[in-house]
């Protein structure tokens, strides 16, 4: 199939595609890398009358580090950021998920902000985001404002993004000292949607289990250090809270076992590189 008509802008200035969202309301649509959209527009799932291109302005394709965060202009490409030679000291677990997201190609158009933008619930850089206690900075006309990724994502498909907002940059926490970092995925192939995701932070007192692909978003859990059946039990316990659903790649089942054994098996993955 191919899309409706549309009208296609590429703005020089983010103030000037702010003007043109503004301006066309409902009927206008943001595209950077594409990789979710052009699909959509091709089955005509989406049929805007405007497609705004943010994929060329330099201002929305920096990568800065400060005050404790990696700051990931929304254009930035997934292999852009992959390829950053400091990516695995300041975000390991960015560097372990990143080689998951999609393929070599899609990865070369597929932007950072689209994909949080995009909020599919099984996305491997929302799940990053949420793990890492992260941010989402918001643009509109009006003003700028900062959303913690836990209020972010709201359900599939569906974020706190207002229609005249653009997804400005991302922010992730930097790596903590003494903290380690775990990254598991299972998928019908490499590349493919996740069927279950799972990130571990693990520090000194705490444990942090952040799961995709089960529940409608990216949802972390907090605990102590804990071992063990109390680990077990811990794990059961958030399977079951994150609850899932049926469909043609797993049952809801599956996904709970996902939970509980690579749960385990990507928090022990932290546990071996915890610096004593």
């Amino acid at each position: 199939m191919k899309p409706a008509p549309f009208d296609y802008l590429r703005p020089a200035t983010v103030a000037d595609a702010l003007a043109a969202l503004a301006a066309g309301g409902d009927d206008a649509r943001l595209i950077a890398g594409g990789q979710s959209l052009m699909p959509m527009l091709n089955m005509r799932l989406v049929t805007p009358r405007t497609l705004i291109d943010l994929s060329a302005l330099p201002e929305l394709r920096r990568v800065e580090v400060a005050d404790g965060w990696l700051t990931v202009g929304a254009a930035v490409t997934q292999n852009e950021l992959l390829a950053r030679p400091t990516l695995a000291t300041e975000a390991p677990l960015l560097a372990a998920a990143l080689p998951w997201v999609g393929h070599f190609q899609t990865r070369n158009r597929g932007t950072v902000g689209g994909s949080v933008a995009h909020a599919d619930p099984s996305a491997e850089i929302p799940l990053c985001l949420v793990a890492l206690e992260g941010e989402v900075v918001l643009r509109s006309a009006r003003k700028r404002r900062t959303v913690p990724a836990s209020g972010f994502f709201i359900g599939p498909l569906t974020t706190a993004r207002a229609a005249d907002e653009i997804v400005e940059a991302v922010r992730f926490r930097l790596r903590k000292p003494g903290a380690a970092y775990g990254f598991r995925e299972m998928g019908m192939r490499h590349g493919d949607f996740a069927i279950t995701a799972l990130a571990a932070t693990v520090e000194a007192d705490r444990i942090r289990l952040s799961v995709g692909g089960v529940a409608d978003r990216p949802t972390a859990r907090d605990w102590p250090r804990l071992e063990g059946a109390a680990l077990d039990e811990a794990l059961n316990a958030f399977a079951w809270d994150l609850g899932g659903d049926d469909d043609q790649h797993a049952t809801a089942t599956y996904r709970r076992t996902l939970v509980r054994r690579l749960g385990r098996a990507v928090i022990e993955d932290a546990q071996t590189e915890l610096t004593p």
